[in-house]
């Protein structure tokens, strides 16, 4: 097993810990298990690194970003202690018990003159940092809060009401196993997304048998792993898709068999699709038609096959139709529910949610999952509307910087009769609060992911505390309990009989608490609060912010009675739990928790009926609309921007200092050397980069794996320090937040018409 060990310099007269501390790294949705070792003067510095050999998913794997994480730990923005806006703009501290007062009236004010329904919480989902998200539904549930968002929904709520529609199920592929694999607007060397993912992607770059496909703008590192790289036009993949889908009818590649028996409305398809003028959608997208048809003939003859999209085209014009047309390659092909192809894993929690049950009360966007669009929060405020919200609880999340034009959701906070924002540093967004909690770091609670999505076995890892937390900030769930607390949702709650039962052992504590929480409805919804405040102090002091975790694994124990069995945790639902709850307690390293068998996949599609849709007539009546052809590029713009291109050294706004970055400190703007000849540029020459919402003076990198008229700036930079600005450009200055899809109101960030003047 391939795997890297990756070592933090440190002053060789510093003390150094030999213990070695389980935990996970924090930058991407992988979370690969660590090891850690401390030292530094005061043996608080994150010091040494290695893969954690026992993690269930990475075993021993990890990439070079982990040795990073110290600047985060301790970083020089560090919040520590709660701070309340003066009327001049500026903050003074106060105490935890001023702080929690003071929030919880204003909030609970919000919620009696105009409802509760006009608070919004946005964040419950930063790389690794969960549980905040669990803990956060019990405020929400005191104050009647039912709205809400986080990053996924600037990402992948298209994606995920497709999926709905179609399958009723999440789903991902096994690239582990598959002979043909296909990245559509993803670049996995940087993003990762898949367990040991450079592990994997050069395996199946020295396998002959196997081959890859990559449909990318850019020559990225992985497109130049693979055997066919469709370089595609920024913003036409839907083009590009349609004409793949097109040529495996006509050649007569789709899966028949499979087809007939587990999908319906494949004459709709047929039909769609079969006029379609494969040449000019090739030209379309500029990618040559050959090279198209043989990615199809690989695609159809292949044995097994899996695929990937990403940001790339989910922050991309048509991210919904691209959504819909990706499955469609993989399901006319009859690549589900077989080694090597898709599958739907068993997860503690469904992230993946692509149901639509209600719209937000002013601009009636849909929400997908249960989430507003990032695009159309602010409108959601800026308005006369009686609906509209007047407050938001910001927890673990950054939208001032993250979300589309930041200039106009400064404007909206502004708006707002309160704002608490729950963070470990000063954020571009807690500049904006009324109130700023500070809080533990990841590495001083217990944490967890909800990115589980391995198969057949599955995995869980509730990672303990290796810091002592510092004098000041709390733990969220510390800092929700206090509210709840504060606002009387715990008054009727028998909590000494439960802490009782606590200490008296976790079966006891399980009749008590389905007792007197799970089947009282009233208490359910603060049910994290009493877990904490009850289990919490009878778990090891490192794991307490754990506790929440039982509701969700005696869920799953009701929910997933088979798999879980195999993985060794049978009986009744609460024996179930409780096995699964104390191992993974007892596991810092993560628990397989469930075991799938392939021959079950197809079986778990939850539609109507049982069987995969195919015919998704809105989407279908958009393929329609593409005969007409891309919309021509405005000349004052004739650049298109990708604004968020993920680097080797870019890390979202976890990190809030500029010294980590050993290469690219300032973010250059990539050009390619067509471009750059037709304006008179060299390397390191500045220009002026001007989108509709603003402009910018930046640095160009003149690189032959741009396509003529594509240009890009990294992810996470710009940020606004206390003392100083870090370098870069802070992208959501030029966005637009009308620049959506019209479906799932995703933001096009990779499609940002801009223009280049030389400096």
């Amino acid at each position: 097993m391939a795997f890297y060990i990756t070592l933090w310099e440190v002053d060789m007269d510093s003390k150094v810990s030999i213990d070695w501390k389980k935990t996970a790294c924090i930058l991407c949705e992988c979370n690969c298990g660590l090891e850690v070792q401390l030292g530094g003067e005061d043996g608080r510095r994150l010091v040494r690194f290695r893969g954690d050999k026992a993690h269930p998913a990475s075993q021993g794997y990890a990439c070079e970003k982990p040795h990073r994480l110290d600047h985060y730990q301790n970083g020089s923005e560090r919040l520590t202690q709660p701070l309340r806006r003066k009327p001049d703009g500026t903050f003074e501290p106060i105490d935890w018990d001023t702080a929690i007062q003071e929030v919880t009236a204003r909030l609970k004010k919000i919620e009696e003159t105009y409802g509760g329904d006009t608070i919004m919480y946005y964040g419950g989902g930063g790389q690794g940092n969960h549980l905040p998200g669990a803990y956060a539904t019990a405020t929400r549930r005191v104050f009647g809060s039912r709205y809400r968002s986080n990053a996924l929904a600037q990402e992948k709520t298209g994606e995920f009401w497709v999926s709905h529609r179609m399958l009723g199920i999440q789903t991902r592929g096994d690239f582990e196993h598959c002979e043909v694999a296909l990245f559509l607007g993803k670049n996995p060397w940087f993003s990762h997304g898949i367990p040991r993912t450079r592990t994997t992607l050069k395996e199946m770059a020295k396998d002959p048998g196997r081959k890859m496909i990559v449909i990318d703008p850019r020559r990225t590192k992985t497109a130049q792993l693979a055997d066919i790289h469709l370089q595609v036009k920024p913003g036409t993949d839907a083009w590009l898709l349609s004409a793949m889908i097109s040529i495996l009818l006509k050649d007569e590649l789709t899966d028949n068999t499979f087809i007939e028996e587990k999908t319906t409305g494949f004459s709709a398809i047929a039909e769609a699709f079969k006029e379609i003028d494969v040449s000019a959608y090739c030209s379309h997208a500029g990618v040559p038609e050959e090279l198209v048809r043989e990615a199809v003939q690989v695609i159809g003859k292949a044995k097994s096959f899996a695929s990937y999209e990403d940001l790339g085209v989910q922050m991309n014009h048509h991210s919904t139709l691209v959504s819909y047309l990706h499955r469609m390659l993989w399901l006319l092909t009859g690549n589900f529910g077989r080694k090597g192809t898709h599958y739907s894993p068993t997860t503690l929690v469904n992230i993946a949610n692509g149901n639509v049950k209600r719209n937000s009360p002013v601009t009636q966007a849909p929400l997908i999952g249960g989430l507003i669009p990032c695009n159309s929060i602010a409108d959601e405020i800026l308005t006369e509307h009686p609906q509209r919200f007047r407050g938001m609880l910001i927890e673990t999340a950054n939208p001032a910087h993250s979300l589309a034009d930041s200039p106009k959701f400064r404007e909206a906070l502004e708006a707002l009769d309160t704002v608490v924002v729950i963070d470990i540093a000063m954020t571009e967004t807690a500049k904006c609060a009324d109130y700023i909690l500070p809080a533990s770091t990841q590495f001083e609670k217990a944490e967890a992911t909800f990115f589980n999505f391995e198969f057949p076995e599955n995995y869980f890892q509730l990672r303990p505390a290796i810091l002592e937390p510092i004098d000041g900030p709390l733990p969220e769930a510390e800092i929700h309990a206090r509210i709840v607390e504060a606002a009387g949702g715990l008054d009727d709650v028998p909590m000494d009989e439960l802490r009782v039962a606590a200490q008296q052992g976790l079966a006891e504590y399980t009749q008590a608490f389905a007792m007197h929480v799970a089947m009282n409805p009233a208490r359910v919804g603060v049910a994290p609060a009493i877990l904490y405040r009850t289990l919490g102090p009878a778990l090891p002091k490192e794991q307490a912010e754990g506790a929440v975790l039982f509701g969700l694994v005696l869920k799953a124990a009701m929910q997933f009675p088979e798999p879980l069995a195999r993985a060794g945790f049978d009986g009744s639902p609460m024996d179930a739990a409780v096995k699964l709850f104390d191992a993974i307690i007892e596991h810092p390293a993560g628990v397989v928790f469930a075991i799938e068998r392939w021959e079950d996949v197809p079986q778990k599609v939850a539609t109507p009926g049982g069987k995969i849709r195919l015919e998704l007539p809105e989407l279908l009546e958009e393929v329609a609309k593409l005969t007409a052809g891309p919309i021509q590029a405005d000349p004052a713009y004739p650049f298109v921007l990708s604004a968020g291109e993920r680097r080797s050294f870019t890390a979202n706004t976890i990190f809030r200092d500029d010294t980590w970055r050993k290469k690219d400190a300032e973010g250059a703007l990539r050009i390619s050397p067509e471009d750059a000849q037709k304006l008179g540029l060299q390397e390191e020459n500045e220009v002026l980069l001007t989108t509709r919402r603003g402009s910018a003076r930046v640095r160009v990198s003149i690189t032959d794996t741009m396509r003529p008229g594509h240009i890009s700036l990294p992810n996470g930079m710009g940020l606004d320090g206390s003392t100083h600005s870090l370098g870069g450009i802070a992208l959501n200055e030029l966005t637009e937040a009308a620049s959506k899809d019209a479906f799932a109101g995703t933001p096009f960030h990779k499609y940002v018409p801009a223009q280049i003047e030389v400096v």
